[in-house]
């Protein structure tokens, strides 16, 4: 499921047990409702408050950290690659349809991963070719160095491909599993729907209350949406940018 349609169930769960908390309340006896009934259910729901703020604040961290750590390994990657470029150009003219390649393939990977680079230049990606490492490699191997510049270009051009293609595995691992335990997920979702269901229990039935619970539940939900967002950096509306990539390819080949 999207985040939005995973933090629009929150919402309706939050909100829901709102409303249940108020219909219960109508129907309690008057000594279930009394000033000692209500300090007691405000300690407990003090206690669990602090609990869901911890767990929260955690997962917010969590996601963030996630979000900061794929962002580097981006940078990262790109960095490596105009790095290769600038070693393949040192060598020289032999290395051309290497490099093309090269860019091909950071093309290719931008309008795979960013929408708006896919929107622009769609025929051009469909003329792409995946990006290869393994025959970028390929073609470093079947080089045939004159000299020791030459033959030290090669080797520092083949140790870059393979840090490139160690980064993009790890970069591709992280994108497929997610920093949000569904344990904590699940329990903070309980302990938010007990705290709104505590809140309809006892609050007034006015309009007044009912929209200010209403706003404070699309808050929770907005804060569950974010966090779900920042752990999957290349989907939703908070995404990676590929500002990284996009200055490595206005470098390539020249």
């Amino acid at each position: 499921m999207s985040s939005f349609a995973l933090s629009l169930f929150a919402f309706a769960c939050i909100l829901g047990c709102t409303l249940i908390g108020m219909v219960v309340s109508a129907r309690l006896p008057a000594h279930h409702l009394s000033e000692g009934s209500k300090d007691t259910v405000k300690l407990g729901t003090a206690l669990i408050a602090t609990m869901a703020a911890l767990v929260l604040g955690l997962l917010i961290a969590s996601a963030k950290n996630h979000y900061d750590k794929m962002s580097d390994e981006l940078e990262h990657i790109s960095a490596k690659i105009l790095q290769l470029d600038r070693v393949l150009a040192a060598y020289g003219p032999e290395t051309m349809e290497t490099r093309d390649i090269l860019r091909k393939g950071v093309i290719f990977a931008l309008q795979q991963g960013w929408s708006e680079d896919r929107k622009q230049d769609i025929s051009e990606a469909i003329r792409q070719p995946k990006f290869d490492l393994q025959a970028l490699q390929g073609k470093l191997l079947r080089l045939s160095p004159r000299d020791d510049v030459q033959r030290w270009g090669q080797a520092r051009a083949t140790h870059v491909v393979t840090e490139i293609a160690d980064a993009r595995w790890l970069l591709a691992q992280q994108t497929e599993t997610t920093s949000l335990p569904m344990l904590a997920r699940v329990l903070l979702l309980s302990w938010l729907m007990f705290l709104f269901f505590s809140f309809g229990l006892f609050a007034p039935r006015n309009t007044t209350v009912i929209l200010v619970l209403f706003f404070c539940a699309l808050s929770v939900a907005g804060a569950c949406f974010l966090i779900l967002e920042l752990d999957s950096p290349y989907q939703g509306l908070i995404r990676l940018s590929s500002e990284p990539l996009r200055n490595a390819l206005a470098h390539l080949g020249k």
